[in-house]
């Protein structure tokens, strides 16, 4: 079953209260975690990865946190779930690193692929800036 984890649901409420407050400032994890509802030692790990990714500046010591690093409108769904839970992939056939024998007779396996194709295509049209701009659905 593809289904987004906990850690998936955690980074993308993280960044899109990043991308809630004004461009350029800075906010503590601390401040993140609590308006996203998400425990700030699991939340540093994600934003640490997200450091260096690209997506968020972090700033360490006295006026520390975090920034979006890039614009909201140019960082997608996609690109935040594939940071925390890997490629998508509704079938373990179609994953990046997988070497099924029976891709080339499997009549499921061109099912799998159209699925994968549907979500990124989903997922790829939809920005953090987007889901910032809704009213708190996530």
């Amino acid at each position: 079953m593809m289904e987004l984890t906990r850690k998936g649901e955690y980074a993308i409420r993280g960044i899109v209260h990043l991308a809630r407050l004004p461009h350029g400032n800075v906010a503590l994890l601390s401040e993140i975690a609590e308006a996203a509802d998400v425990p700030q030692t699991f939340l540093a790990k994600i934003f640490q990865n997200f450091a260096k990714l690209g997506f968020v500046y972090s700033y360490r010591g006295t006026g520390g946190g975090f920034s979006l690093a890039r614009p909201a409108s140019a960082i997608t769904l996609r690109e935040v779930v594939e940071a925390v839970e890997g490629p998508i992939a509704p079938n373990r056939c179609v994953s990046a690193d997988a070497e099924c024998e029976r891709s080339t007779t499997c009549t499921v396996h061109t099912v799998w692929r159209r699925v994968q194709e549907q979500v990124v295509v989903i997922l790829d049209g939809v920005t953090i800036e987007a889901l910032a701009r809704e009213d708190d659905k996530i």
